[in-house]
């Protein structure tokens, strides 16, 4: 299992350089990744008067604060952004980082807020299908060779981004998407990595070892060969091995270090250094 921290992009993690700082002491701490929200209001009437950050920019200052860990978003929401440009940042950061990118993404939410707060379509549905084609689109910019599209949300002529991303064929990407919804999950195995949400266990929450074995059984029951699954949540140091352990063996391949949701912490540099300065658990 390898074991990944993960912070929002507003608060005190606005700030590019706390952001570097995380990282650098992550890499320190013998962390294995270092993965960032992506949302621009996120719960808005609870977040107002918040900085925030955009990730790229956040990224970029983890990915030249360090040389070995994995970073990237976890999610950015292609439905809402333009692939053309997305595909720019994300071989942008892989030329940069050497190579670590890691792109995790999803439908992202609150959708009424993230979405809806700018005039943008809140259907899951339409969404869904935006994701899907943003992702076919995507692999195809980042091979570096000439793309013409045609489809139902993307149109393209004869465009070709160069650079290529360093990371042949393309980096992983790892798909989040809320158990027990079976659509995600089978979006997120045609990928390589699957990013389990529970709607029992919330954004720090450490998942009941039930659900996750029941998530990990259907990814197994989709996809016969190797894939990344990744689950997370807020652990104490002294029993991090004897929460995270169970979850190892039934499958899980990476743990991803979380603040709980609703805690002041979430967004505060000092109380996320500590965890992380502690290091991970050793299995």
């Amino acid at each position: 299992m390898r074991f990944s921290i993960n912070i929002p992009n507003f608060g005190d993690f606005a700030d590019a350089r706390a952001v570097a700082r995380v990282a650098s002491a992550a890499e320190d701490a013998g962390w294995d990744g270092l993965f960032i929200w992506d949302h621009v209001v996120h719960y808005k009437a609870e977040r107002r008067g918040t900085p925030f950050g955009d990730p790229w920019m956040l990224l970029t200052a983890a990915a030249l604060a360090t040389s070995r860990i994995r970073l990237g978003p976890l999610v950015t929401p292609v439905a809402r952004r333009r692939p053309e440009q997305l595909a720019r940042q994300v071989a942008t950061l892989d030329a940069v980082s050497g190579g670590r990118v890691v792109f995790g993404t999803g439908l992202g939410g609150p959708v009424e807020d993230e979405y809806g707060s700018f005039g943008e379509p809140t259907d899951a549905r339409v969404l869904a299908s935006r994701l899907d084609e943003g992702l076919g689109l995507l692999t195809r910019y980042w091979s570096g060779q000439p793309v013409d599209h045609d489809g139902q949300h993307y149109r393209v002529r004869d465009v070709t981004l160069l650079p290529a991303t360093v990371q042949r064929p393309r980096p992983p990407v790892w798909v989040g998407g809320f158990w027990p919804h079976r659509r995600p999950i089978r979006r997120a195995v045609q990928w390589d990595g699957v990013v389990p949400l529970f709607t029992e266990a919330r954004h720090g929450v450490v998942p009941p070892l039930a659900l996750a074995q029941e998530v990990i059984s259907y990814v197994r029951s989709l996809r016969a060969t190797p894939i990344e699954i990744v689950l997370g949540g807020a652990t104490d140091p002294a029993t991090a091995a004897d929460t995270i352990g169970p979850l190892a063996s039934a499958g899980a391949t990476w743990w991803d270090e979380r603040q709980l949701q609703d805690s002041a912490d979430l967004d505060r540099l000092a109380p996320v250094l500590r965890r992380i300065e502690s290091g991970p658990p050793a299995l």
